[in-house]
């Protein structure tokens, strides 16, 4: 069935309210920001690793990024089961969910082991590759989704050169 206005607004306010959640518990004492360690921008300070960062980090992790994943899993699952059926298959189903356990699954292990142990002896430098991985997630994401989706490779490719992409016939036969 095709998405209605409706749910698409629903979705993106759901989206909006549910990030301004936890983007603003730090603010009000649920876990803390500071500096990332070259000083260029914020992050979870997670130097203290105290109860009250802990319980933020694991909810945190917990609903913003197992949550999403599992929901990803299923649904490329399904998506995938689908492109099986019909014998056409539009895009690789298993590469956002690489994506997203490329781009953010350091982060999540750099900041859930300052939970239980001090990071403190990891260089900055090595401390800030995880944050800005997954700064560059939504870069990523977008070149995956624009590469890996034909049509839109297509129009790339048609852009770029002036030419159309010839598909070539698929002998469907089996041996």
């Amino acid at each position: 069935s095709r998405l209605q206005w409706s749910t698409a607004i629903s979705m993106m306010v759901f989206a909006w309210l549910f990030a301004g959640f936890w983007a603003l518990m730090p603010l009000l004492g649920w876990g803390e920001y500071d500096y990332e360690p070259l000083r260029t921008c914020c992050t979870l300070d997670y130097s203290k690793g105290d109860r009250n960062y802990a319980t933020y980090l694991f909810s945190m992790a917990t609903f913003n990024f197992l949550v999403p994943g599992f929901i990803m899993l299923t649904a490329y699952q399904s998506i995938h089961q689908k492109f099986r059926k019909t014998g056409h298959y539009k895009f690789n189903t298993g590469l956002p969910l690489k994506t997203l356990f490329i781009c953010w699954g350091p982060y999540c292990l750099l900041c859930s082991y300052a939970a239980v142990e001090n990071v403190m002896f990891i260089p900055p430098k090595y401390r800030m590759i995880p944050a800005l991985v997954a700064k560059a997630a939504p870069t990523v994401n977008a070149f995956v989704y624009a590469l890996g989706n034909e049509n839109y490779r297509g129009g790339i490719w048609q852009f770029l050169t002036g030419q159309k992409i010839e598909k070539a016939e698929v002998d469907n036969k089996t041996k």
